[in-house]
């Protein structure tokens, strides 16, 4: 079974019909995951047979909005469901910063090919900024990059504000995981006078598919957002499991820690739990293991 990452930023209007359509499509052939769509455009990850995805994508670059739109495939771990459910949902913005002057579609960063990519890791000159949030780049990313140690993207322009300056740094050089980010963040870097941005087109999942890996520069797994949790260099489903409290990848080390409690806290959270909060996670773990015992699936275990 295939996982299918795609996005583009395009005006779009009919959001309602188009939420409608693709849902229906995307339900006909059996897919599970989460299409996002806004007036800037649409993001998605879905998750099924080949086939299915392949008839998906045909069907949808029919739409001229969405012509010639890459979609990034990798394989799931057999038995992994991947995504539990189907979900269209219309949003403010596909990728949230919050701030509208951040437009990809005015201008972005110049797009490096992950054939290049290393190259410009060698670079010293160029600071290279790891445009994803802690609980990602603490589990792998490639090394001498600068992490912003952001909770959400939405707290990229302090560090920014912060770390770096349009004089002091007149080029830099941005990733994230399949490059969706990078283009908020290269459009706001560009609005806020940096000379030259590059971003590594594809993002890291590009990387990983494109770059043998001998050649490759990176470090660690690559966090994903589905039930995968993480896949490796090669693309394959890691070894992290995720806590449902929270949403930090749990490496294996993590699992033996006496903090850890399936289902209600690991490490990382569970001093920051009260025992209302911990009460209320080990009930729902309770009722995912009593749905998982009768074959079906709990409504809250995605």
């Amino acid at each position: 079974m295939i996982v299918a990452a795609f996005y583009r930023f395009v005006r779009l209007d009919g959001l309602a019909a188009l939420r409608s359509r693709l849902e229906g499509l995307a339900d006909g052939l059996g897919l599970r995951g989460t299409i996002l769509l806004a007036e800037e455009g649409i993001n998605g990850g879905l998750f099924g047979a080949r086939e299915a995805l392949e008839a998906f994508m045909a069907a949808l670059v029919q739409d001229a909005r969405f012509a010639a739109m890459p979609a990034r495939l990798s394989e799931a771990a057999p038995g992994n469901p991947v995504f539990h459910r189907l979900k269209v949902r219309i949003k403010p913005e596909i990728v949230s910063l919050g701030r509208p002057e951040a437009d990809p579609l005015r201008a972005t960063g110049q797009r490096v090919a992950a054939s290049d990519w290393n190259a410009l890791l060698d670079r010293p000159e160029v600071p290279v900024v790891d445009v994803r949030n802690a609980y990602e780049t603490a589990i792998g990313g490639f090394p001498g990059s600068l992490d912003p140690g952001t909770r959400r993207f939405r707290d990229f322009p302090a560090f920014v504000e912060e770390a770096l300056n349009p004089d002091a740094h007149p080029e830099v050089a941005l990733y994230c995981t399949g490059g969706i980010r990078c283009e908020k963040a290269s459009a706001y870097l560009l609005e806020l006078g940096f000379e030259t941005v590059h971003q590594l087109d594809g993002g890291i999942l590009n990387y990983l598919a494109s770059v043998p890996a001998p050649e490759s520069r990176w470090c660690g797994d690559c966090f994903v957002f589905d039930q995968r949790v993480a896949v490796d260099g090669q693309l394959r489903q890691g070894r992290h499991r995720q806590c449902f409290a929270c949403r930090r990848p749990l490496a294996p080390q993590d699992l033996k820690s006496p903090q850890y409690r399936e289902g209600v806290s690991c490490p990382h959270c569970h001093g920051q739990l009260n025992d209302a909060q911990r009460a209320g996670f080990a009930e729902r773990h309770r009722q995912v293991a009593l749905a998982e015992a009768r074959g079906g699936q709990h409504i809250g275990s995605s």
